[in-house]
């Protein structure tokens, strides 16, 4: 007989989270899109409410992952690469209203983080 594994509420909650936030998306544009309230999504996300099979199978379309990410981790959601793809084109859609000055200093922020500097002081 197969066993009947229980889900955990605040791990998948966890994971819609993470893959909304890696995707740009506030939970007030994931709610429309599920046509739900924010405070809802708060809810899932916390682990205060389960995710009927309805909204589940809306979230892995909106999230771009499969069910069996969401509901138990699976390595499938969404490659390192994918991620860091997802993660850029972020990066430069939130640069691409910048102005110059604001570009320079970012650009300064990057480097001093990839070469492992600690800001003490705010850059100008």
């Amino acid at each position: 007989m197969a066993e009947f594994k229980e889900l955990n509420k605040s791990a998948i909650g966890a994971r819609i989270r993470k893959r909304r936030e890696l995707l740009g998306l506030s939970r007030e544009e994931l709610a429309e899109q599920l046509g739900v309230t924010a405070k809802f999504i708060g809810d899932i996300e916390y682990g205060e409410k389960g995710v009927s099979m309805k909204n589940l199978y809306r979230l892995k379309q909106i999230l771009g992952v499969g069910a069996d990410f969401l509901l138990e981790g699976a390595e499938d959601g969404i490659s390192e690469e994918k991620e860091i793809k997802i993660l850029q084109e972020n990066i430069m859609g939130s640069l691409s209203v910048c102005s110059a000055r604001q570009l320079g200093v970012m650009e300064q922020i990057a480097r001093l983080y990839v070469e492992g500097i600690v800001l003490d002081e705010p850059l100008e």
